[in-house]
């Protein structure tokens, strides 16, 4: 029987090597690739059923490239593994069509964990994150069906952005990351096909309510 096939993502060398070393034999390792553009260009020819990547890269984080994976490959199954806990941003990952979210930090065995499940049909989300999560997320983004359809967080994001806040003050008041707040800002942009922040102020503008 034929090995599922496996891309690994991460722009930290080592890293891929010990990945590769965790998931084979179990699985065969079809490709390596320190950023999501190289592997973007390459992976179709690879024909991966799995495709395993980090989120925080340089050039293109991981969920920008999830977007255009899905779109190249939509056969191919997206999991995250990741040292970010952020539940908007696993939230986002799963809206955009992942179906396994694994924590660095968690044991080896996690990430194999995580493969077998979603290679049965299955979602999978490290369990420190919270217990039974992923039926929440997968019950609501399934549910989504334009990409105007903006998350809960994504559309107080950019509120606050639209009423003149700065990323930091986003920050505060939402009681969340600025490096947070950026990620929702660019996965907007990304979403919608928005180039610049006068399209995106815009977009609020148009199908946001206005402030009170």
């Amino acid at each position: 029987m034929q090995k599922p096939r496996i891309v690994l993502i991460d722009d930290h060398r080592i890293l891929l090597d010990a990945i590769k070393g965790v998931v084979e034999p179990e699985f065969e390792v079809v490709g390596k690739f320190e950023d999501a553009r190289t592997a973007l260009d390459e992976c179709p020819g690879l024909n991966p059923d799995i495709i395993v990547l980090d989120i925080g890269m340089p050039d293109m984080n991981g969920i920008s490239a999830a977007k255009h994976f899905k779109q190249v490959l939509p056969k191919a199954k997206l999991v995250f593994l990741t040292m970010n806990r952020d539940l908007d941003i696993a939230s986002e990952a799963f809206r955009l069509g992942a179906v396994g979210y694994v924590l660095k930090t968690a044991a080896a065995s996690d990430l194999i964990h995580c493969i077998r499940e979603i290679l049965r049909g299955g979602y999978y989300a490290s369990p420190v994150l919270t217990e039974g999560i992923v039926g929440s997320f997968v019950r609501a983004f399934k549910t989504m069906k334009s990409s105007h359809n903006l998350t809960v967080r994504q559309r107080d994001v950019l509120q606050l952005l639209a009423e003149g806040m700065s990323m930091k003050q986003v920050a505060n008041r939402l009681n969340i990351t600025p490096r947070t707040v950026a990620f929702h800002k660019y996965t907007m942009m990304e979403q919608l096909n928005i180039k610049s922040n006068a399209e995106l102020m815009a977009f609020a503008a148009s199908h946001l309510p206005s402030p009170s």
